[in-house]
């Protein structure tokens, strides 16, 4: 589970339905290709805005962040390649020493020079205490860094951690510009300065984030020369200016997407997600913590009908964090809707139905409340749906929305609506998501979840480069979640975009593509992860 600020940064997703003051970005699209204007521009419909725009901080970690670049990227089809760096790292030492070597015809964007020596500096302010960044633990395995030279880094490991790797697509800041200042409350969190294709040029809180295009970008200048990302909380609202034209693009849940399968001027693309929903079930509440009803919950709620009538199908039912199509996810671990099984597990643990149809253990009746993010109309859906399926069971559940501001402080007893979810590898998710020591630090381990198998096995996974040896512990980790659920998974989620067909991803005219997504979405993914590639359409080209 991400920490704070990734959490709130991400908690108005686009499948959210907030207040539509936020919403007022006036005219974005004029002059962009969805209103007829010169073909250099683009403007897409977000629902979300990050707390902060500093790596340090935690932004930029996956990649993708438009306005820095990191050692290494990810492609389309979520394999590493060189950024920064020249090559891939060379790793020795038993899987203990990672040695990049740099580009030396990188500029920042105000024309300082990157070296080694920002590579440093962003990781060791990274790993310093005093760095209010909550992705801090993602970087437990890594000793040090060091600089040997203005164009070689080396990192250097507590243990072999087979992902490291990927952990280096992080975003790189500039130590002349960031080193003079504080980390945390900074100029340089709101005004960024980095390698990447884009520069922003401004951001108007609950309104807007404004790019234009890096000339000097060391990979070509981006032919999309002004990106603009109109932060519209509303689903409704960025529906309809979509529809308007006043924007590109924009990502829409299934049901508004829906209306624009017959726009031969649209296109709608649907990313595979990691991006999951579940319920908390905390240790320390007399109900949620009882591994009897853990586990009638988890075979009482029905996966599929959420999937077919709140996603409209553009999803798959969750058994865990690890989606039922990766090579990562153990086969047989699925569990099928069994009301009568989930009765049958409450019967013999005690739990008997009271007289209102409530079931009743030692004077405590089955009964718990159930926190969603308000204004979040998905989170809303499927809590509503647990909490049915859970009554057939004789479970009461009381559904409640609220702010982070009023969850965060109940979630060590109260169930949260959840979501999270990361490609990549599967430590990324199920190490913060499930680690016993890892209960009450911010969003991670929301359930409190204390399994000491599990806890073995997240250890042997983490520190093994060895794919055999890594499966086996992941599949522990999915065979104990069935035994003893601490969240019950529903599912996993769908991306849907709407984009104007007046953009191709390369000269030749190929379509947009999408990226394997996490469940931080919209910002740096959806098709415009790599909108420094666009293309205008070429006149006569049609809707392939």
């Amino acid at each position: 589970m991400a920490a704070r600020s990734v959490r709130r940064a991400t908690a108005a997703i686009a499948t959210g339905a907030l207040a539509l003051a936020t919403a007022a970005c006036t005219n974005p699209g004029a002059g962009t290709t969805g209103t007829g204007g010169p073909k250099d521009s683009a403007v897409v419909g977000i629902a979300y805005e990050p707390d902060t725009l500093s790596p340090l901080l935690g932004y930029g970690k996956d990649g993708n962040s438009k306005i820095f670049d990191g050692l290494l990227a990810f492609d389309a089809d979520m394999k590493l390649k060189p950024a920064l760096a020249v090559k891939l790292p060379h790793i020795s030492d038993g899987g203990l020493t990672y040695t990049y070597t740099l580009r030396t015809d990188v500029t920042f964007s105000d024309g300082a020079p990157f070296t080694a020596k920002d590579v440093v500096f962003t990781y060791r302010t990274i790993l310093d205490p005093k760095t209010n960044n909550p992705s801090r633990t993602e970087l437990d395995a890594l000793k040090s860094v060091e600089a040997v030279g203005d164009d070689t880094v080396v990192f250097h490991l507590k243990y072999p951690y087979a992902p490291f790797a990927e952990r280096t697509v992080h975003a790189i800041a500039p130590e002349h510009v960031a080193g003079k200042q504080d980390v945390n409350t900074g100029a340089f969190t709101t005004k960024p300065i980095g390698t990447g294709p884009y520069v922003l040029t401004d951001w108007s809180k609950g309104e807007k984030l404004s790019f234009k295009a890096n000339p000097k970008y060391w990979n070509g200048a981006p032919v999309v020369k002004k990106f603009t990302m109109a932060i519209i909380k509303d689903d409704d609202v960025r529906a309809t200016r979509l529809r308007a034209g006043d924007l590109d693009g924009a990502i829409l849940p299934p049901n508004l997407a829906a209306g624009f399968r017959d726009d031969k001027g649209k296109r709608t693309y649907a990313a595979k997600t990691y991006d999951y929903r579940t319920v908390t079930l905390p240790t320390h509440h007399p109900v949620t913590g009882d591994t009897a009803v853990r586990r009638a919950l988890d075979v009482a709620v029905d996966r599929q009908t959420m999937v077919d009538k709140i996603l409209e199908g553009a999803g798959k039912p969750a058994y865990g964090p690890v989606p039922t199509d990766s090579p990562w996810f153990a086969k047989g671990t699925e569990r099928r809707h069994d009301l009568a099984g989930a009765r049958k597990i409450l019967d013999e643990a005690g739990w008997k139905p009271g007289p209102d149809g409530v079931r009743v253990k030692n004077g405590v009746r089955a009964s718990f409340p159930l926190w969603y993010l308000s204004g979040d109309k998905l989170r809303q859906d499927h809590a509503l749906a647990y909490a049915s399926d859970a009554r057939k069971a004789g479970i009461e559940i009381k559904t409640q929305a609220g702010t982070w501001e009023v969850i965060e402080p109940r979630m060590k007893t109260d169930a949260v609506l959840a979501g999270g979810g990361s490609p990549g590898d599967p430590d990324f998710d199920q190490y913060l998501l499930l680690k016993s020591t890892l209960a009450g630090d911010g969003f991670n381990n929301m359930a409190w979840y204390d399994n000491k198998t599990v806890d073995r096995a997240l250890d042997d996974g983490r520190r093994t480069n060895d794919p055999a040896e890594r499966k086996a512990a992941y599949d522990t980790i999915q065979r104990e979640l069935v035994k003893n659920p601490g969240y019950t998974f529903l599912t996993h989620i769908d991306h849907l975009y709407v984009v104007n067909d007046a953009w191709t991803s390369d000269a030749k005219g190929a379509p947009l593509t999408t990226q394997v997504e996490p469940h931080d979405h919209g910002l740096a993914a959806g098709p415009w992860w790599n909108v420094e590639a666009w293309q205008p359409k070429k006149t006569g080209d049609t809707k392939k």
